[in-house]
């Protein structure tokens, strides 16, 4: 068997960097092997090659959106505006998603935790070399809505489903998601993956500690003007943790205002419940809306799951995993690469159970991307 031999100034694997090494591909594009570089013909690459990166958090349906909605709003006139702009017709949709899904390929996107709210993505994702886990994400204020609000993310969950596409159902924030809608959720998902926006400002917190601050504005102009959720007297996250007690896995998104307290107390809550807790870092986004970046060493300090999403085109200039981890390397400088890159990589892959990808492990097909080290570039080998 012929195998195509690849070499760079170093190699990453999905757990560490590596020099003096080359990467052994099948004719097919599966890893065979990484070996020692022997001397023979290779082809030679500068820079780092590694397995294709993951993409923990993205909306594919919002791509159309690109620069429709202003950086520095802040969270709540952010969301008012995201939900206005939706309401306009947009002929180039569907050109917007194509062309979304294809610059992540390039951009050395191996898979994808994608939110839906409609089955517009489907087409794409039928034809995609992407791997796509779509979130269908639930969003209803009041109890008494419930029934009718379920109806409508389940058929879109069904439709993804038929075409053989992995779909969950999951909850959009906190601050939009009702006690007895957190309920179903969590029966609907038992043992799955799901995920929910955490902590992307402080109003958030403040909503459930003190029943007021910039989310009224939200439920002013969606809702009855009162906030359809009591009074806790804790964080967002210890309020709406407890909801979630049937072994899932938990993407918890953004985590810009999350606390020792709070990490400490999910960690309690998921050891109990059996519970797999993982912190998707989306620093670009976090940037874009509110200009503030999370507690990366704090997250670090503990130990957790980390991973990396990009958000969508609301809220981004580009759909780079790349591009976000240079913006934590550049307001973190002393981030290590190797750990940043083993986030994109081997830690989405695990947390999204996919074990063919994230890694140049002997028989699986996880792409091949080459970056640059300097500005962290990306170009697509395999």
């Amino acid at each position: 068997m012929a195998y195509r031999r690849l070499k760079a100034d170093r190699i990453f694997d999905g757990e560490k960097l590596m020099e003096g090494k080359l990467l052994l591909l099948k004719p097919g594009g599966e890893v065979e092997a990484v070996i020692n570089d022997d001397g023979e013909g290779a082809e030679s690459f500068s820079g780092i090659l590694l397995p294709g990166l993951i993409n923990c958090h993205c909306h594919l349906e919002l791509s159309h959106l690109r620069s429709l909605v202003p950086p520095g709003l802040g969270m709540v006139d952010f969301l008012i505006s995201v939900v206005q702009a939706r309401k306009n017709d947009h002929k180039g949709k569907e050109v917007a998603i194509a062309e979304a899904e294809a610059e992540m390929w390039q951009k050395g996107v191996q898979g994808v935790a994608d939110i839906c709210n409609t089955p517009d993505t489907l087409w794409v994702k039928m034809d995609s070399r992407i791997r796509w886990h779509s979130l269908v994400e639930m969003i209803n204020f009041y109890d008494e809505n419930l029934e009718k609000q379920l109806a409508g993310v389940l058929d879109v969950r069904d439709q993804l489903q038929s075409e053989g596409l992995p779909a969950v159902l999951a909850a959009h924030a906190p601050y939009t998601v009702s006690n007895a809608t957190h309920a179903s959720i969590n029966r609907h998902t038992a043992g799955k993956i799901t995920s929910i926006h955490n902590q992307e400002s402080q109003a958030e917190n403040e909503l459930f500690q003190k029943g007021g601050g910039d989310f009224m504005k939200l439920f002013e102009t969606f809702g009855d003007g009162k906030s359809p959720f009591p009074v806790s007297g804790k964080s967002s996250l210890q309020t709406w943790l407890p909801n979630y007690r049937e072994g899932q896995t938990i993407l918890l998104v953004h985590n810009t205002f999350i606390s020792q307290e709070d990490i400490d107390f999910a960690g309690m809550h998921a050891k109990k419940y059996g519970l797999q807790l993982v912190f998707c870092l989306c620093p670009n986004a976090n940037l874009y809306i509110e200009g503030q970046l999370p507690p990366f060493e704090t997250l670090v300090e503990n130990n957790l799951h980390i991973v990396v999403g990009t958000d969508s085109y609301s809220s981004n200039h580009q759909l780079s995993i790349a591009s976000e981890l240079q913006s934590i390397r550049k307001h973190w400088k002393s981030a290590s690469l190797e750990m940043l890159l083993r986030w994109a990589t081997s830690a989405g892959a695990e947390a999204m159970g996919w074990s063919n990808l994230g890694r140049f492990k002997r028989n699986t097909s996880p792409g091949v991307v080459l970056m640059n080290e300097n500005d962290f570039s990306v170009k697509r080998i395999v």
